[in-house]
Order: structure tokens, then sequence, then C-alpha cells
């Protein structure tokens, strides 16, 4: 008998959003499943619906069976001895999951005493050697969350998920915000915690690459349903739905120059879960999508030895990719912005020459973690945009707002055309990039010099040269003076 199995789980929040539609899953003890998809395609739905973990309201359909007990239909003092000791749930963000007034040592030893029926004295005790079990002293059992770094902090999430001695793990997503050192050392914990334990394993991540190295067999989730399924090298390597293909491929291959310069990437994003496309809900995104996959939703069939495919492409005997030997409806995906195609064009732009790096961009600046770092009390709309006078730069763009002087700092070595495009040496592109003696602009936003290095707020010729230049722009004719003191003439 299974240890776990989900059968034809469905689970609708209020307000009509089917958030898991219909999944089927099998877990043995001993076994690493994994489970992959992008944000909002219902993997921690899952995840909180195993343990019956889901806020009011959410209406839950199937069966979810542990050691044969379907846990949707126990009563729910069998549901509370069924949690941490039967089975546990490391969840996702360690900060908001502990308690941040009491110290970890007395939250890891609460479900001892409670499961247990252990003494204050020996679930301390038992607390301290989980602590040292994941790689902490014991002696940091007596700290608050807060005095804990986030990899110290998912440790002791995995120390209570192991306090009783569960039999079936749930990790939702147990490296989201560590750096890949700790990472790597938070994996290898888990994988030699269940070897060791023979306990049954369900890991959620975004990352194909992590779970195909960790996990014994993995399922890819998107819109709510398992669209793939099958040992997880095998799906990482050679997925046979377009879904799982996309995956993979958006992560560059080590030492190919190609794939780091011309990243493959899924366009759009996943569906409202209030309102799935009709047929095949990838349909809208898929490239190889035939004019049945808009009507006609596509169950999981056989792919393979071991493996499951919910496409159209796929059968009991198919060996191959997705899409080799199908002509799709419709053109062919093109690439985001700012990417390259297979050829090594730009989309929208020339081709980039060999050996010439990609003009580079600033990143904008991210919390680590934004459920510490938004106010649960407002909403998310965004605030007014505002100009940056100190950098000359619009709202939109990357140059100055037409018809607007920048500040005199801002000046280069060569001037900038107040519209956003730039010209340098007379030349200029009608999509409004500049091209600098030879090297490629960066859509408006500057360019680049013949080092291949990103200026930042106006295009700067290749040749280093000063001289008193001009730029055609909407406001009237700017130039740069050789000390780099920017003036303008009506």
């Amino acid at each position: 008998m299974s240890l776990l199995e989900v059968r034809d789980l469905k689970v609708t929040y209020p307000g009509g959003a089917a958030a898991v539609r219909g999944v089927d899953l099998t877990l043995q003890a001993g076994e690493k499943l994994g489970v992959a998809g992008e944000s909002g395609c219902g993997k921690s739905t899952l995840a909180l619906a195993l343990l019956r973990l889901l806020p009011p309201g959410a209406r839950v359909g199937g069966e979810v069976l542990l050691d044969g007990e379907d846990v949707l239909t126990m009563k729910w003092g069998r549901v509370r001895a069924v949690r941490w000791a039967g089975a546990s749930i490391v969840f996702q963000g360690a900060m908001h999951s502990l308690n941040a007034v009491h110290r970890v040592g007395d939250q890891i030893a609460e479900p001892i005493v409670l499961h247990r029926r252990a003494t204050p004295a020996g679930a301390r005790k038992r607390a301290g050697e989980l602590l040292e079990q994941v790689g902490l002293p014991a002696a940091r059992a007596s700290a608050y969350p807060h005095e804990l770094s986030g990899g110290q902090r998912q440790r002791v999430m995995i120390a209570m998920a192991l306090a009783c001695d569960p039999r079936l793990i749930v990790a939702d997503e147990p490296t989201t915000a560590l750096d890949v050192m700790i990472q790597a050392q938070i994996l290898r914990l888990i994988e030699g915690l269940v070897g060791e334990q023979d306990v049954g394993l369900i890991m959620i991540s975004h990352d194909l690459a992590v779970l195909a190295d960790t996990c014994d067999r993995l399922a890819v989730m998107y819109a709510g349903r398992v669209v793939e399924e099958g040992p997880a090298r095998q799906v990482y390597e050679d997925a046979r739905h377009p879904y799982g293909r996309a995956l993979a491929e958006a992560f560059p291959t080590i030492g190919d120059p190609a794939s780091r310069f011309a990243p493959r990437g899924l366009p759009g994003d996943p569906p409202d879960p209030a309102a799935v496309p009709s047929g095949c809900a990838f349909h809208p995104r898929c490239p190889v999508a035939l004019d049945l996959c808009a009507t006609q939703d596509q169950p999981l069939r056989e792919a393979g030895t071991h493996r499951r495919a919910a496409c159209v492409h796929v059968g009991p005997d198919d060996t191959g990719t997705p899409g080799d030997d199908d002509t799709p409806t419709g053109e062919a995906t093109p690439p985001r912005n700012g990417a390259a195609d297979a050829h090594g064009a730009a989309a929208g732009g020339r081709e980039r020459a060999e050996g010439e790096r990609p003009a580079r961009r600033g990143k904008p600046a991210g919390a680590r973690s934004p459920g510490n770092s938004l106010t649960p009390g407002k909403d998310t709309e965004p605030a007014p945009e505002t100009a940056i006078a100190d950098r000359g730069t619009a709202a939109e763009g990357g140059g100055p707002a037409e018809g607007k002087e920048p500040a005199a700092n801002t000046a280069a070595a060569h001037s900038a055309a107040a519209d956003g495009s730039a010209a340098a040496d007379g030349s200029a592109a009608a999509d409004g990039s500049a091209a600098a003696d030879g090297s490629a602009a960066a859509d408006g936003s500057g360019a680049v010099d013949g080092s291949g290095e990103h200026t930042a707020d106006a295009a700067v010729g290749g040749s280093g040269t000063a001289g008193r230049r001009r730029a055609g722009g909407a406001g009237g004719v700017a130039s740069a003076e050789d000390d780099g003191v920017r003036s303008s003439a009506p």
C-alpha cells in the first residue's frame, strides 16, 4: 500500500478560483516526489490541502489517503493527531511560520509535549538533539527567530517537521530566498534525513534543476493540474509536455555562450484560476498548439516507461520531444524584449556581431522577502511615478522627458536627444535605438562604447573624442562642451 495516494483532488477558493483541478499523485515510503511549476499553478494549495490547512470557505473534493485513511473525511480530533505525528509540513517562508515572541527551542518542544506526552524537560532535551541533527548547536534553542539567519531559521523549521518522527514530510519551497551555498546544505540535509528515516518527501519548488537533483520523481503542475509526471532526471532532460520543456529550457547551459546570450523563456503568464481557458489550459502560450487544443482538454496519457503527459503530441511509444514532427498552427512565438532568437538576432534589432556582448541594463533593487517588506494594511496599487531630476531621466524611456532640459551634470561626451532617442556622429535608428561608432544602443536608455560597457544616461561615442556635437530633439538643440558642462540653444 502506498504511503500517500491523492485521487482527483480539487480545491476551489471563495469567488470561484479553481486552484487545484483534479490532481492524482502517489508516494511510497522513502520516496522523494518533486512538484514544479510557476507561481499560481496550485503547488502550495496542494500542499495545504494534504493536511487540511486551507482557509475557511475553500471547497475541497477528492481523496487524500494517508496510510489508507482519508484525511479529508477525518474528524478534527483525528486530524490534529495526524498533523506533526503522521505528516508534517515545512512552510514557505520560515520567518512567517515561526512565532516571533517565543524561543525556537520552545516551538520545537511544543509538538513533542502534545503528541509524545513528554515532560517539558524531556521535550527541551529532544529539541536540542533535533537542532544538532540539522546542523545547529543545541544552545541555539534559547534564541528568538529574529536572532537567526535565514538558513538557520529554515533548519529550525526542518527540526520541527522531524520532531514527532512523521512518515510524510511536505516541504513547500524550503530553500526560498537562501543563497546557493545554504541552499545546497539544506537540500543535502533533507535528502540525508529522508534516506536515514525512510520517510516520504514531497518537495515543492520553482527550480526544476534542484528538484531533478534531489527527487526521485517529478510532477509538473500548470493551472491547477499535473501536466507531466515521471522520473525526475528524465523529465528535466527530456520533457514531453511543451510546458515542462519550457521550464527546463529556462535554465542556461553552463559553458554554452549561445545559451547565455540567448536564454529561452516562456511568454505570458499562467491563467487566472477563476478564468481558466477552455480546452488545454496551456494552449494560449503553447508554441505547438493545434486547433483542437482550444476545445479539447487533454488528460494524462502514457508517454513512455513510467511517464505520463497531458499533451496531444505524446503517446505510449513517444520518444521525441513535443513539436519535433508536428506543424503548429500560427507563427512561432517571438522572443521577448531584450532576448535574442536562435540565430543571435536581438528582438526588434540588428544581429549581434560575433564576440559582441549584449548591452547591460540596470536592475531595480528588490527586497529579499516581500512578505516582510509589504505593508499588510495597504493594497498594492503602484505609487505615482515621479521624475528623477538629478539624473535627468523621465518616468519612461530612460531619457529626459520630451521638451524638458535635463540636469546639468548628466551630459556625456556627446549629447542625448530630448525625446529618448540618441544620435552619435550624426546617425540615429528609427526605432529609438542609437548607433555609436558601430556599437549597439540599448533601446533609447543609452549606448555602449567600443568596449561594450553601458553608459548611464546618454549616448557615448565609441571613439572617446570630445567635441561640440548636435543631437536633434523635440525640445531644441542640445550640445556638450569639452569640459562636460551641458548648455543648450533654442
